[in-house]
């Protein structure tokens, strides 16, 4: 008789976060969160701005006190140890090099001041300059780097004092598209070569979702969602996250059972969510449909874009508020003002209860 292999091990909670509120006279910043953050994963907390996930990283690493709730690491009180006696390191969005000190004196910073051994500091700056590729400019001065090189000192600086905790605020706000993607690719690399739990604080979704393991999406101080990114994408769990996470179609109706009856436009297909009765959105992402001569609903194409490998076809369905948005791979022959189907699986759309 073969074994049953054994379902692949959680990772333990290395900070746990209890019904933390925060308030700034009558601004809620953050109203009654709870999350844990696991051993040794990428963590996103995402949402736009004023949405309190500043605050919350403010207050890991102690720059911040909460009116009420727990935070833990390891099991142990956080809030109780100040901001320099905390394992927690923080990565701020201005990089905050000192411009008269070399790449390797920027990095041995943190431990000089711990007054570490000379040859023990010497080799945990070389052993970081290695991993973050930047040997060969450790005598270099910040204003002779590059945005993205300025980025891994800024990275290896706070990686060097082997945080069990590293905070990064907007780490890649402040580099072009080209390099904010090799620099997404480089985040990863590292944190899986370390080791370091690392956590994040983003607006971009698209930063979010490459970096993560998992996600929290807030909203005006409440967390709305923690998932790991596909299903934050496929399976929205709020209207608000269904509207924030990349493009959607949304239809407001009724649940049926087997879809949403939406006036004007009938019974919709989609599957699960709230039971008959209920009211419910339906949200079908822009690659999931698709257009033919007939199909679940009839509208008139009113613009076709190209973006590198993919065409962006909005359709004018009446009855409609908005244009519903279509992605097909490759250049369409579909022109503004062709009549056309649109059709998707019921597997492919979600409800969401209103």
């Amino acid at each position: 008789m073969s074994a049953v292999p054994e379902a692949p091990a959680v990772p333990q909670t290395l900070v746990g976060i209890e019904g933390v509120s925060r308030r700034f006279g009558d601004v809620v910043a953050l109203d009654d969160v709870s999350l844990d953050i696991r051993q040794g994963e990428f963590f996103a907390l995402l949402g736009p701005s004023g949405c309190g996930k500043t605050t919350l990283l403010r207050i890991l690493a102690g720059f911040e006190s909460p009116d009420a709730g727990t935070v833990t690491l390891d099991g142990a009180d956080l809030l109780s140890r100040p901001a320099h006696r905390r394992p927690v390191n923080l990565m701020f969005q201005s990089y905050a090099l000192f411009p008269h000190m070399s790449v390797a004196k920027n990095i041995a910073y943190g431990l000089d001041r711990e007054r570490l051994p000379r040859a023990e500091v010497k080799a945990r700056v070389a052993e970081v300059l290695e991993t973050v590729g930047l040997g060969e400019q450790a005598n270099r001065r910040p204003h002779q780097l590059s945005g993205g090189q300025r980025q891994r000192v800024a990275l290896a600086r706070a990686i060097v004092k082997r945080p069990r905790l590293l905070l990064l605020d907007e780490p890649l706000s402040a580099l072009d598209k080209k390099v904010r993607a090799e620099m997404q690719l480089e985040l990863k690399r590292l944190q899986h070569e370390v080791g370091i739990t690392f956590v994040v604080v983003t607006h971009d979704q698209e930063e979010a979702m490459s970096l993560a393991d998992r996600i929290a999406v807030m909203q005006s101080g409440r967390v709305q969602q923690i998932d790991e990114p596909v299903r934050l994408y496929e399976r929205p769990g709020t209207p608000f996250v269904a509207g924030f996470i990349g493009a959607n179609n949304l239809f407001e109706g009724t649940a049926t059972g087997d879809g949403l009856a939406v006036p004007g436009l009938g019974t919709l297909p989609a599957v699960g969510g709230p039971g008959a009765g209920a009211p419910a959105l339906l949200g079908v992402r822009p690659e999931s449909l698709r257009l033919g001569e007939t199909g679940i609903l009839k509208g008139v194409v009113a613009d076709v874009s190209f973006y590198g490998g993919v065409s962006h076809i909005a359709v004018r369905v009446p009855g409609h508020d908005g244009p519903i948005l279509v992605a097909a791979q490759g250049p369409t022959r579909v022109q503004a003002g062709t009549e056309v189907g649109l059709g998707w699986s019921a597997a492919d759309a979600v409800l969401i209860a209103r």
